[in-house]
């Protein structure tokens, strides 16, 4: 496995395996878990799904790597119609078959199939922030990171392109703020900086890019509770939320990532903290994993995960995402 090849595998290998741990017990409650907490895969629960499968964050993260990965590039219309290939036909699914959407992917997807241009199918009302971009952001490192580096904020492209695909389905600047965050720690982890570091580091400079641009305005004041990393790593566990609210993903997230050791511990962090599980284990464990490395994911794990080859065909369309590539 070239090193190339194990960073592609580390992130979304993290994503989709947080994303299985967390479907069977997705909207259960916090205390409920507590007696019964989850320790490792399982099948059956919300979804009645078999254990080691994934839902819509991961189907939805394989479509944009796919995309990517084929076309060289961020193209709107062909990430848009992967999209709605997976939400009609069930492709890039472990089963070919959907069984989990998000209200404002759906509403997105259902503007797109009637003619609207991709770039304004996203909800842009404060209602619409849910985590719904920000689940499937990840892969958009792998295409930003050999171009622009560790500090995207450097680049106002890289920046408009992070936007740009949470704006598919999530256009307001809460949501597109988060992607932001969350793709520019991405990228300090890949560069190698600690994990600590690279949240300090990459909360810091996109904020500081946020307030420089009035059109994020709005989003600012949301991001009080991740502006100090060691103030987010001390809240007690009844401060932090796990809705689908994506300023509650994104900081849960962080919180589990900044206050466990290994892969293991965060992701199942994530899915114990209850209600949006899979979405928080894998928003978590996209970061986890490239933290920890494609081989800290537990191998019995891996060995139950649905669909992998689903996986393999998405990590290896990314491998073609070179900056030698570009046209």
């Amino acid at each position: 496995m070239t090193d190339k090849m194990y960073q592609i595998r580390s992130g979304i290998y993290g994503v989709c395996v947080g994303d299985a741990l967390g479907v069977p017990v997705e909207f259960r409650g916090r205390e409920r878990l507590k007696l019964n907490p989850v320790n490792g895969m399982m099948g059956g629960g919300t979804h009645g799904q078999p254990e080691g499968t994934w839902s819509d964050d991961g189907s939805m993260t394989l479509c944009l790597a796919q995309s990517m990965g084929e076309t060289g590039g961020v193209h709107t219309h062909d990430i848009m119609n992967r999209f709605l290939e997976w939400f009609e036909n069930g492709k890039y699914s472990p089963w070919g078959e959907r069984f989990d959407c998000g209200h404002t992917v759906a509403q997105a997807l259902f503007l797109y199939r009637e003619g609207t241009v991709p770039v304004l199918c996203g909800g842009n009302k404060a209602s619409t922030n849910g985590n719904g971009s920000l689940m499937r952001i990840l892969p958009i490192v792998y295409f930003l990171y050999p171009r622009y580096g560790m500090d995207l904020t450097q680049s106002k492209k890289a920046m408009e392109l992070i936007h740009k695909v949470s704006g598919l389905t999530h256009r307001h600047c809460i949501a597109q703020s988060a992607c932001g965050i969350y793709v520019n720690i991405a990228a300090r982890l890949l560069g190698g900086m600690d994990c600590k570091t690279a949240v300090s580091d990459g909360v810091t400079k996109s904020l500081s890019w946020y307030r420089s641009h009035e059109a994020f305005e709005e989003a600012i004041p949301v991001w009080d509770d991740i502006q100090n990393v060691d103030t987010l790593m001390e809240k007690p566990v009844n401060e932090i939320r796990s809705g689908g609210y994506v300023a509650d993903t994104l900081t849960a997230s962080l919180w589990c990532l900044l206050n466990t050791g290994t892969y293991r511990e965060c992701v199942l962090k994530a899915v114990n903290l209850g209600d949006d599980t899979d979405t928080t284990a894998a928003v978590a464990g996209g970061l986890a994993g490239l933290t920890y490395g494609y081989g800290s994911i537990p191998q019995d794990w891996l060995d139950v995960l649905k669909g992998k080859a689903v996986i393999e065909d998405a990590c290896t369309a990314l491998l073609r995402c070179e900056p030698e590539a570009d046209t």
